[in-house]
């Protein structure tokens, strides 16, 4: 490594360590305020859409390549199909909007290796490799910049088409055991001159998300350099933790329980049972079985559950990244687009309860899920009470006043034996979640009387 670099790093990091608590803060502030994300995994797989060789390959669609063990050149085939005519990147930015989403992370290079930017450091990107020849991401993040939506985009640090990394001579695409002699180089002449591209040319990105970080060529001394090296591009951007070598399964944490190197733990596919304490972290899922496209996946999870588990995530002080899977042509499927339509109506009522909020002071009660922020505690009812009584678990005093979110109806609190008790109307405002603000003392949450009666 020469010495200018040693020098630069040795920077980098010093500017890391001396990032004030009060920095840090300020740096996350959006993204522990907004809560709710998309994720879109959209690539050449989704040509594939879980078929090769007219056979339907089992597993999740944008591992198709490792899954049914393409050939680089077969798959090479689909890169030079991908094109996307009917992609909109304001019908995308507002279908995520209209949801109650507050940011976008988008696969610029899944782990084929295939890129959906102007890559200068390589020719396999939509721009030089497909019949579409315009930059997908640039579109997108312009989008969402338009309509003041933050941005951030996924990064594999694996990559099955290059020969330095995972490529032609592994003996599998996806090993954690094989190594490759030529993988620093892969690093330096590669994967950070790439990534570097992406913080240059595309200045809306927020969010740097990784993924791959299970091979065996990544340690935690690579994902350190990593972290510094993009940090020292662009100060204000937030990583998550695959950037190191941390991932355990499915939980995004090393095995001390920690999320390791970066700034917010990564839980895939479930929501940890008490959260992550003392730490950021995100849930990532997918509204079917399948992160990239397949087109004979219909296992949708219901708008019910999917909202649910937004509730759950927000509960315990997390954010949930749900993803879509958008098809070749660039077409969001129609049942996530409902499904995230009817997840903007709940949201458009009851957002308040959800953005900015933090961790449920008064555990988890038996009939749903509680968050708070600044002066007031939001009950979100999942299970209304036949007899209209709702039991405030976990409330060591009474509040100030009680109302319901959606159309701010006062309401009754009641003392009981086993604590305090709200009065519900007969018939709850959503089937799904309905909500009741609590104004405490302590904040901004106004007196009582502006929200209810006591007595």
């Amino acid at each position: 490594m020469p010495l200018s670099h040693l020098v630069l790093l040795a920077v980098m990091m010093q500017a890391q360590s001396a990032e004030s608590p009060a920095a840090r803060d300020a740096r996350m502030a959006w993204w522990r305020d907004a809560r709710f994300g998309m994720f879109i995994h959209w690539g050449a797989y989704a040509v594939a859409a879980g078929t090769y060789k007219g056979e339907r390959i089992p597993g999740i669609g944008e591992w198709i390549m490792s899954r049914a063990h393409v050939p680089i050149p077969d798959y090479e085939e689909f890169v030079h199909r991908f094109n996307p005519v009917r992609f909109d990147p304001d019908a995308w930015v507002r279908i995520a909007k209209d949801a109650g989403m507050k940011y976008i992370v988008i696969t610029s290079k899944h782990h084929d290796g295939f890129a959906i930017f102007d890559s200068k450091i390589s020719r396999y990107d939509i721009v030089d490799a497909t019949p579409y020849k315009r930059d997908a991401l640039k579109a997108l993040a312009q989008a969402a910049h338009r309509a003041g939506m933050r941005f951030g985009v996924y990064y594999s640090i694996m990559d099955w088409h290059h020969p330095d990394a995972q490529g032609p001579n592994a003996p599998e695409y996806n090993s954690s055991t094989w190594s490759n002699a030529n993988f620093g180089r892969y690093v330096e002449n590669y994967m950070k001159p790439q990534i570097k591209e992406l913080l240059t040319q595309y200045p809306e990105i927020d969010v740097l998300w990784f993924d791959g970080e299970w091979i065996a060529d990544w340690n935690d001394e690579r994902g350190r350099d990593l972290y510094a090296f993009v940090r020292g591009i662009r100060p204000t951007l937030i990583v998550n933790n695959r950037v190191g070598h941390t991932r355990q399964g499915l939980s995004g944490l090393n095995q001390a329980g920690q999320i390791g190197l970066g700034d917010f733990g990564t839980p895939e596919q479930q929501v940890p049972p008490e959260g992550l304490p003392g730490v950021d972290w995100e849930t990532c899922m997918t509204m079917n079985d399948t992160w990239g496209y397949k087109s004979y996946d219909d296992d949708w999870k219901d708008t019910r559950t999917l909202l649910r588990t937004l509730i759950d995530v927000a509960s315990k002080g997390g954010n949930f990244l749900l993803n879509v899977g958008p098809t070749a042509e660039g077409v969001i499927p129609t049942p996530i687009v409902s499904r995230l339509h009817e997840m903007g109506d709940w949201m458009k009522a009851n957002g308040e309860a959800i953005y900015g909020t933090t961790v449920s002071p008064y555990g988890r009660p038996a009939w749903g899920r509680y968050t708070a922020k600044r002066g007031k505690v939001y009950a979100h009812v999942f299970d209304w009470p036949k007899d209209g009584r709702l039991a405030l678990t976990g409330l060591p005093d009474r509040p100030l006043a009680a109302s319901l979110l959606a159309d701010g109806t006062p309401l009754t609190i009641e003392r009981a034996d086993s604590g305090f008790v709200v009065q519900l109307p007969r018939v709850p405002p959503s089937t799904i979640a309905s909500v009741v603000v609590l104004q405490v003392g302590g904040g901004s949450g106004g007196s009582a009387g502006s929200g209810g009666s006591i007595r």
